[in-house]
């Protein structure tokens, strides 16, 4: 679930961050490490509540606590310390990059080549923003191929090069057309006010950070994988999700349920709850389903939905909606100082001049690199209160939900190389999700109210 906040609100509502971190390669393979829970439903044909009637030497093996085996559990610490040590390296390389654009003045460049084309600002919008994007995705690749070099090496994908330079080039296609939009709508704000630019560009990034949340399952997401009625794939799980759906008292129809191809990219599993209003549908991977059991998918389900029934999206929403109004307000503070010392020096004739964006960018790269620990946190919060939410809903559903829930996170710590002990800088600073040791145990300990 909150990958797709991320990306659709502090990414994309933000605009500056999306000209510079959205990108194919994470659009199309979110991490392993901080995938949200997923869970598969039971058999064909019968309730969930009946799923344990299968034969016992089917049934999974009882779970106490998290472990992998000596090889795993080697592979799941490298794992999780190159996961710590590639967000530090991505944050540097992303200051890196904008001082490249402001250094070598790029950025200056594409300015005077939109001026020359067009008095017209949104022409000029787009001329200076398109070949921005480009360059940042370009010095950005070798993040995004090594990022993708290291899931495949540790099995999390199999998409070949070919195809993952296709999603790349798609994304950077999207990146495009929605950083355009959000730059030109910056400068004529800026244009207009030098002391308020930052409280109505707010104003006017959050309905369109919004509208973007709606669209993505509808419009975004189909780009880089496949969707179909999960109905039409799965018919006897779209009947254990909707038992579930009415045990939580949720309204979401058969006809918003989808099943998504993930398999010819990935090898890992998830399910989510995605959109927002009318656009909101559950979303099963097929990983998910060839990987679970059926009573795990209802539980994974379940979690989802818990996100949906405790409105967390509108809270996370909120939140975010907050950060970004600080973020502006300290960019607006400390942006006139910067340009003021470096401007002349980087070919940024003032802040209303195009080529002052990525100067903003860089600001708020490091403003953001001190919320995103907050964000973390709240995140986790939100996940741990869907865990208790799915295990009051499937205690009624399920024979032994904690049992179910603790096979759940064992089968995704095993695909996801979670690490068994991460250190606590690790979870601080990277952990969108209670570590899976964690909340197995809060699984097994539950008791319902």
């Amino acid at each position: 679930m909150m990958r797709a906040v991320s990306l659709a609100t502090l990414a994309l509502a933000l605009a500056l961050a999306a000209a510079g971190s959205v990108g194919a390669a994470e659009a199309a393979a979110p991490a392993p490490a901080s995938a949200p829970a997923t869970v598969a439903p039971a058999n064909a044909g019968e309730p969930a509540a009946r799923a344990h009637a299968e034969p016992a030497a089917a049934a999974p093996a009882r779970v106490t606590r998290y472990t992998l085996s000596p090889d795993q559990d080697q592979k799941a610490r490298r794992f999780g310390q190159i996961r710590l040590w590639g967000t530090i390296l991505g944050f540097v390389w992303s200051l890196v990059t904008f001082w490249i654009l402001l250094r070598w003045k790029w950025a200056a460049r594409f300015r005077d080549w939109a001026e020359r084309r067009s008095a017209r600002r949104f022409f000029q919008a787009f001329v200076f923003t398109a070949p921005l994007v480009l360059a940042i995705g370009i010095i950005g690749s070798p993040m995004a191929v090594l990022r993708q070099a290291i899931i495949r090496r540790y099995g999390f994908s199999i998409q070949d090069w070919g195809s993952w330079l296709g999603d790349w080039i798609k994304g950077q296609l999207v990146t495009v057309v929605l950083a355009t939009l959000l730059v030109w709508i910056l400068y004529g704000v800026i244009r207009r006010s030098r002391r308020r630019w930052w409280l109505y560009f707010w104003l006017a990034s959050l309905p369109i950070g919004l509208a973007v949340f709606v669209v993505q399952p509808l419009v975004i997401d189909p780009l880089f994988f496949k969707y179909e009625p999960l109905a039409r794939k799965e018919p006897a799980l779209t009947a254990d999700l909707q038992q579930l759906v009415r045990a939580a008292g949720q309204d979401i129809p058969p006809e918003r349920m989808f099943w998504m191809g993930a398999s010819e990219k990935l090898t890992i599993m998830n399910a989510s709850v995605d959109g927002f209003g009318t656009s909101t549908r559950i979303v099963v991977w097929d990983t998910t389903i060839k990987g679970m059991t059926r009573p795990q998918i209802v539980w994974v389900v379940a979690h989802e939905v818990g996100h949906y029934a405790r409105r967390h999206i509108a809270k996370y929403l909120a939140l975010g909606a907050v950060i970004l109004l600080g973020l502006f307000y300290l960019g607006y503070r400390s942006i006139n100082r910067l340009l003021a010392r470096w401007g002349p020096g980087w070919g940024v004739r003032a802040l209303d001049d195009w080529a002052s964006l990525p100067v903003l960018l860089l600001l708020f790269t490091v403003l953001a690199s001190f919320i995103t620990p907050v964000m973390n946190a709240f995140t986790r919060r939100l996940e741990d209160r869907a865990d208790r939410y799915a295990m009051e809903v499937t205690h009624r559903l399920l024979p032994d939900a904690r049992q179910t829930c603790a096979q759940t996170f064992q089968v995704l710590g095993e695909a996801d190389l979670s690490d068994p002990d991460p250190s606590p800088l690790a979870v601080f600073l990277t952990y969108d999700h209670q570590p899976v040791a964690d909340r197995m145990q809060r699984c097994l300990a539950f008791t319902p109210d």
